[in-house]
């Protein structure tokens, strides 16, 4: 059975990603919805929502998923595997959460499931590296964690908002910061937003329906 999947995140390029990443599997996962910053607008088996920039799986948003009737089932895509996080999220209804760590095939395997009535859960391996999907400025050599605070940063978000949304600690978000400035060649906060701006680090406000996705 095809199953019907959303993929769900603010940024274009993040669900572009994801996209691609499951072109290979269009005998099982069709992907008929990439959401940017707007509602599932049609009927699907499983809407995927990349945290990347985004509130953890215990947050409103996800809320808003797990209640629109246009969705079946809800499965979570992740690095931050604190137990407490994931059972919050599970509370909520969402009926999968799923490590960034996972290759393309054990993805599509994880949506399957879920979208076959399963709950699943696949941890983080220890410190895996994340495998799958896009983010803005990775041709810039900025890592995908670099990338979401900078993204967060372009956002407006001071460095304690950032460590609220992504569950880190100021020092680690400092930490990044400095990494992706360096990466990036810029020395202050207002030169990183502009670059942030002019690389398509604002959310995007789009919704990409059916094959139109594929091109």
């Amino acid at each position: 059975m095809v199953i019907r999947v959303a993929l769900v995140n603010d940024d274009e390029v993040v669900v572009r990603g994801l996209d691609a990443m499951m072109r290979n599997y269009g005998h099982r996962i069709e992907v008929v919805e990439l959401v940017a910053g707007k509602p599932v607008g049609q009927p699907v088996d499983v809407a995927l929502y990349d945290t990347f920039g985004m509130g953890q799986g215990n947050g409103p948003a996800v809320q808003h998923l797990v209640q629109n009737a246009q969705v079946r089932s809800v499965a979570v895509y992740t690095w931050n595997f604190q137990p407490w996080l994931t059972r919050d999220t599970l509370n909520q209804g969402v009926r999968g959460y799923l490590s960034k760590s996972l290759p393309a095939s054990r993805l599509a395997d994880a949506l399957s499931a879920i979208a076959a009535g399963q709950l699943v859960v696949s941890p983080s391996r220890g410190r895996s590296a994340l495998v799958g999907g896009d983010w803005p400025g990775r041709e810039e050599g900025l890592t995908a964690r670099e990338a979401e605070v900078l993204s967060l940063i372009t956002m407006g978000l001071s460095n304690q908002a950032i460590a609220e949304r992504t569950l880190l600690s100021l020092n680690s978000i400092k930490s990044y910061i400095r990494s992706a400035y360096r990466k990036i060649g810029v020395d202050s906060r207002s030169k990183a937003v502009l670059w942030g701006v002019e690389h398509g680090m604002r959310a995007d406000r789009v919704r990409i329906n059916g094959s139109p996705a594929r091109e």
